[in-house]
C-alpha cells in the first residue's frame, strides 16, 4: 500500500487519487452487419455520434475519421428515430441475410431506441407498410452517414 499512496502523493503528504475521465455514450450508433457476420471479427460500427454533433467515421479497415454531424440533420434524425421505433418493419424468410442497426440512447437512458432491420435487402412477403418502414429506416440511415463532415 505505500507504494500506491506514494505515487498519489501530492505536496500536502495526503494520498490524491485523480478520477478517470468520464467515458461519454454515443447518441447515436449506426451498425451495418453483412451476411455471414457471425463468423467475422472485424465489425464495428459504421457511425458514432454524440449529443454536441461530434462523429466518429469507421472506414472498412476499421479507421477512424473525426468529423460532425450538423445540429439540424441530428435534431431531424431525433424525431425519425422515435416516430420509427413503433413501426413494423418485418422479419423476412431468409433472415441469415445481415442487419442494419441504429441505436439511439439520449439521457436519461429510459428513452433509448434500438432499430433493427434484418434483412434490409431482403423483400419478399414483406407488407407494403412493412417495406415504407424499411425504407424510411434507410433513408435515416443514409442521411446521417451522408451529412458526416471530416473534421
Amino acid at each position: 500500500m505505500a507504494l500506491s499512496a506514494a505515487l498519489f502523493t501530492g505536496a500536502s503528504g495526503f494520498a490524491v487519487a485523480t478520477p478517470a475521465p468520464a467515458h461519454s455514450m454515443p447518441l447515436f450508433t449506426l451498425t451495418a452487419m453483412p451476411a455471414g457476420w457471425q463468423s467475422r471479427t472485424d465489425l464495428h460500427p459504421a457511425l458514432q455520434i454524440q449529443t454536441g454533433g461530434e462523429a466518429i467515421k469507421y472506414a472498412d479497415d476499421g479507421s477512424q475519421i473525426n468529423g460532425t454531424i450538423p445540429a439540424d440533420v441530428l435534431g431531424a434524425a431525433t424525431t425519425e428515430v422515435r416516430n420509427l421505433a413503433a413501426a413494423d418493419m418485418g422479419v423476412p424468410e431468409q433472415n441469415d441475410k445481415g442487419m442494419s442497426i441504429i441505436d439511439f440512447m439520449p439521457s436519461p437512458p429510459d428513452q433509448d431506441v434500438h432499430l433493427v432491420v434484418y434483412g434490409p435487402e431482403v423483400t419478399d412477403k414483406l407488407t407494403d407498410d412493412q417495406k415504407a418502414s424499411r425504407k424510411r429506416f434507410d433513408d435515416l440511415f443514409q442521411r446521417l452517414l451522408n451529412a458526416f463532415t471530416p473534421a
